[in-house]
């Protein structure tokens, strides 16, 4: 029933993963899931997933949230360069991932229709560059939207340090079960959504991805097919691979700390946002923040289509 624990040590044992990913693409059929199991679905046992990480691993997540495309800007250096290595905060969500488990058939989602909702991490200790990390997950609520309006599906997922024991951090996911409604669950308490300041923005940052960012950004573990393939994406009805939601929130991290913390994105203690609308590779993220002293509201939208990507956004920094 579980989801079975794994090692990790760095771009060596993304194989499986490489491999999981063609058979997905392989298996994109239209076929009727099965029912979802909501007792089983609540209850789902994870194991822990025990995951060396490099230095090399993360200048590899630093450089697929964009880091590095101007050479001489010696403040992204720090994320990519191996002399005085610093890890991005944003870079706990690829840390103890338990892969697409909604995927399994035991338990009855159709996967087909699940989008990642909602988003938060709160750091409680420095992020280490390398190391072996406990990526420790349990499911924290099921909410019933109704017939035809879908699921919530709420997770934890706590990183520990396996050597110090130190806990790290603590993530928080939303997934929409767009396909699971009408279950008879519970239809609240649903969490809740920061409210933006309705005024104009204190500061804005507009940071480009590049064409082939998704292609960079799933080499730190998740091997979608949506974010690679275009016969997949065609299938979920994209016009072309969608960039990662995690990236577009990596991208925010960035510009929450340059507008915000001086540069120093170690400062970020708490993001969270709601996920709101697809990005594409190639286009731009502008990050729009209002100040209220060591809480900063944010957004992010995509320049060339004036779409908003990431809403209701909360940051906490250190002052």
């Amino acid at each position: 029933m579980g989801i079975k624990a794994h090692q990790a040590a760095g771009l060596t044992e993304l194989e499986p993963a490489w491999q999981s990913a063609r058979e997905t693409n392989a298996r994109i059929r239209e076929e009727a899931p099965m029912a979802m199991d909501a007792e089983k679905l609540r209850n789902w046992k994870f194991e822990d997933v025990v995951q060396t990480f490099t230095k090399r691993d993360t200048m590899l997540y630093a450089l697929g949230v964009g880091c590095g495309s101007d050479p001489l800007d010696e403040s992204d250096l720090r994320y990519v360069y191996e002399d005085d290595l610093v890890a991005l905060p944003t870079m706990v969500t690829v840390l103890g991932y338990q892969g697409f488990w909604l995927k399994d058939s035991g338990t009855g989602v159709d996967w087909r229709k699940v989008v990642h909702g909602e988003q938060s991490i709160t750091i409680h200790a420095p992020v280490p560059t390398s190391g072996t990390f406990i990526g420790r997950s349990r499911i924290t609520g099921l909410i019933d939207k109704g017939k035809d309006r879908g699921a919530l599906l709420i997770s934890e997922r706590d990183i520990i340090a396996k050597e110090s024991g130190t806990h790290i951090a603590t993530l928080v996911s939303t997934s929409f079960l767009r396909g699971d409604g009408g279950f008879g669950g519970p239809s609240g308490p649903t969490p809740a959504v920061h409210t933006l300041p309705e005024k104009a923005p204190d500061a804005t940052l507009d940071i480009p991805t590049l064409p082939r960012q998704a292609l960079i950004y799933r080499l730190s573990g998740d091997m979608n097919p949506l974010h690679a393939d275009p016969k997949v994406a065609a299938v979920a009805g994209f016009r072309a691979p969608i960039l990662h939601g995690l990236c577009s929130f990596g991208v925010a991290g960035r510009a929450l700390a340059s507008l915000a913390c001086g540069g120093d994105a170690s400062r970020i203690k708490h993001m969270q946002v709601r996920f709101s609308s697809p990005i594409y590779p190639g286009e731009t993220i502008r990050t729009e923040i209002w100040r209220n002293g060591a809480e900063i509201s944010f957004r992010s939208r995509c320049v060339e289509r004036d779409v908003v990507i990431l809403n209701n956004g909360l940051a906490r920094v250190a002052t």
